[in-house]
């Protein structure tokens, strides 16, 4: 890898052409722009993903470092966990029925796997400009997931409520609502981040796009994702506040933090005067759900299920627990244990919280990429937070954002390393 010096330091860049690298980027923003359509089978994301690893390795663009095996591995061993413990699965009689799903449902886990280790490669070199186009492609799949959602909810396209919502739900181009609202998460951070700190026609276009991913995820009805839109936003403004390098900078993301707040508090006045919506609203907003509560409630489920998970060293294998219980477990930790057993149950959250408590050693690198950096982290800890009451262990964007995490981790460590080198060879004024 070669560094070239700009003003903001050592910047990471590859070797290739420059035509080369064209075409890499290109397909980093594909990628990201096709991971908000997933309502079909195989998705554009899976294709999208497929093609970039071929053309990564086609031309050079990927690097296996050894900093990546401890990754490489713990995603190893997790996937081998569900894996024995679907082979127990299919050695029963009543699994026949369902062996096609349990096996479509391992085979997209061993594949959201190499997506962790694609994106972590990919993003470890080029990193500014790779991660540039991953958001640019974000913003315009969410904006497209998110007014497609709208107009369902609204009926504003002939059939599109029977396409593009689930139980009076805006779902747009996904499969659930809960997972519409949870993908327009970090796409929404990164245009709050530009609407608190670009200039104006920037800002501007960015509170729009803002506004429409937000309102979509208003109408997912998803409580987890408002939760996570509000704390996540929450904490990245915090952090960028931090981070700042100026005081008019910290001044300005304050003031237009607390401009965007009330703006945001007079839309959602203006929804809830609308009775369908909230009605909607009040229904979705209570914490006293029939699911979750009870001894089979969502709640309850976690603490027969841990009992279990404690006498099952090999799980009871993917897609079984609703034969024990009335529904799916909604934790992904626990989920973890039950389909793989416990060295999934070990493996998957050792991945998850080691990559949560590194990221915090990052956060205050000045690297190039920061801002990103710091939209990315605090998307990643809502999802990981979200995993306890909800199963995301299948959600695409989850696993893109645990390889953009180790990506960067990367790159931030070569960003110093290479700083340092410079200010060693520096001559002494």
């Amino acid at each position: 890898m070669a560094y070239a010096a700009t003003a903001e330091g050592l910047l990471p860049s590859t070797t290739a052409a420059p035509g080369v690298r064209a075409v890499q980027r290109a397909m980093v923003w594909l990628v990201g722009a096709s991971g908000a359509i997933v309502f079909i089978e195989p998705s554009p994301y899976e294709i999208a993903t497929l093609a970039a690893c071929l053309i990564f390795f086609a031309t050079g663009g990927l690097r296996m470092r050894l900093v990546f095996i401890p990754l490489l591995l713990t995603l190893f061993l997790l996937n081998v966990g569900y894996t024995i413990s679907a082979v127990g699965v299919f050695d029963q009689s009543y699994g026949a029925i369902d062996r096609p799903s349990i096996a479509t449902w391992i085979a997209t886990s061993w594949y959201m796997a190499v997506t962790v280790i694609l994106f972590a490669m990919v993003i470890s070199e080029d990193t500014a400009a790779r991660l540039d186009m991953l958001r640019r492609g974000l913003l315009v799949g969410a904006m497209i997931a998110a007014t497609l959602g709208i107009a369902g909810y609204f009926n504003l396209v002939p059939g599109g409520r029977d396409l593009l919502t689930l139980y009076d739900r805006a779902r747009g181009t996904f499969k659930d609502p809960n997972v519409l609202g949870a993908f327009l998460v970090l796409p929404a951070l990164f245009s709050l981040q530009s609407v608190v700190s670009d200039r104006f026609s920037k800002s501007f276009r960015n509170t729009v796009a803002f506004g429409v991913m937000s309102l979509a995820i208003l109408l997912a009805f998803s409580r987890a994702a408002w939760g996570g839109l509000i704390l996540t936003s929450i904490f990245m403004l915090a952090l960028m506040v931090l981070t700042s390098r100026s005081q008019a900078q910290r001044s300005r993301i304050i003031m237009m933090a607390l401009i965007a707040m009330v703006l945001a508090a007079a839309l959602v006045a203006v929804l809830l005067s609308f009775d369908s919506i909230a009605q909607m609203f009040k229904q979705r907003a209570s914490f006293d759900q029939s699911y979750d509560s009870g001894r089979f409630g969502r709640f309850g489920r976690y603490i027969l299920g841990a009992d279990m998970a404690l006498d099952l060293p090999f799980g009871i294998g993917p897609l079984q627990f609703n034969r024990y219980f009335p529904e799916d477990t909604h934790n992904s930790y626990l989920n973890a244990f039950m389909s793989g057993g416990w060295l999934s149950g070990i493996c998957y959250p050792a991945l998850v919280f080691v990559t949560a408590l590194n990221g915090f050693r990052y956060i205050f690198v000045r690297a190039p990429w920061q801002r990103a950096y710091l939209a990315v982290f605090s998307a990643y800890l809502g999802t990981v937070g979200e995993s306890f009451i909800i199963d995301t262990d299948h959600w695409r964007h989850f696993w893109m954002m645990l390889g953009l995490m180790w990506g960067m981790f990367v790159a931030a460590e070569l960003y110093k390393a290479r700083a340092d080198q410079a200010l060693s060879a520096a001559p002494a004024s």
